[in-house]
């Protein structure tokens, strides 16, 4: 369940975007926000925070009473900073922007999305600077996209996010995809486990599957949504093991998805 939703900011209108998810994501969820900022050793905690002061008129505006939340800073690496606030914050979820499809380099804050994805535990849900919440909201964009390797999960936990997040859309459809190589069949547990996925989000949320062959993981997905135009959102395990999706995957797909990426943990936090 979605308690918590952490937004690391830094006023650009990438982290803005982002923010917006945020936002709508916790008044639905009747989460508490916390609106994240990271201070460089060297500025002045005065000067750095007008802006955050700001941004917390607006959410007091846009917000209402409806739901609690609350603006935060910390000195230091933004990472290192992220880490302190989410061991006392302890969040649900954590909430960032991407600056574009052209390599890890231009990710938010450098390769922070990335970082905080490798050693926080805690699903990341990834905004691209070019998805807007409006498409997200729209019911003819209404299907996320789980991509997997079919692999058992360790933590049979690690889905609950996802099924939240989709029961905030407007007649939510899940699809299961799995992209394997051209020739190349399911065994018998990657059958059950498939199914399994399927069950687990019905019967609340439609749920199908689809395969893609090809040999290269983030190819097969890019390929898929390039032909399917109903995607709200893609959703990826990240795995310290595995034969197909691991935690590189998750990282590349960060750099070059232009929806919406939501990155869980099959690990207990």
């Amino acid at each position: 369940m979605i308690r918590t939703v952490i937004a690391p900011v830094d006023f650009s209108y990438v982290s803005l975007n982002s923010l917006a998810f945020a936002t709508e994501l916790s008044k639905r969820a009747k989460a508490r926000l916390i609106v994240f900022q990271a201070l460089e050793e060297v500025e002045s905690e005065e000067e750095a925070k007008l802006p955050l002061k700001n941004v917390e008129t607006d959410l007091r505006r846009t917000l209402g009473t409806g739901t609690k939340f609350e603006c935060l800073t910390a000195r230091g690496d933004f990472v290192t900073a992220l880490q302190t606030t989410g061991a006392f914050q302890q969040p649900d979820l954590i909430v960032m922007g991407t600056k574009g499809a052209t390599g890890l380099k231009r990710i938010f804050i450098g390769s922070n999305t990335v970082n905080v994805m490798e050693k926080m535990k805690v699903p990341v849900l990834v905004i691209p600077e070019a998805a807007g919440f409006e498409r997200f909201n729209n019911r003819a964009n209404n299907r996320i996209v789980l991509a997997t390797d079919l692999e058992e999960l360790e933590n049979d936990k690690a889905l609950d996010i996802l099924k939240e997040i989709a029961l905030f859309l407007n007649g939510p459809k899940i699809r299961v995809l799995n992209v394997r190589r051209e020739g190349t069949s399911l065994d018998f547990n990657k059958g059950m486990e498939r199914n399994a996925l399927i069950s687990r989000f019905q019967p609340e949320i439609e749920t199908d599957r689809a395969t893609i062959f090809g040999n290269g993981i983030i190819d097969g997905i890019t390929y898929y949504l390039d032909k399917n135009d109903d995607t709200a959102l893609v959703a990826m395990v990240a795995r310290d093991s595995g034969q197909l999706i691991q935690k590189h995957h998750t990282h590349e797909m960060a750099s070059v998805t232009r929806y919406p990426l939501l990155v869980l943990h099959d690990t207990k936090k």
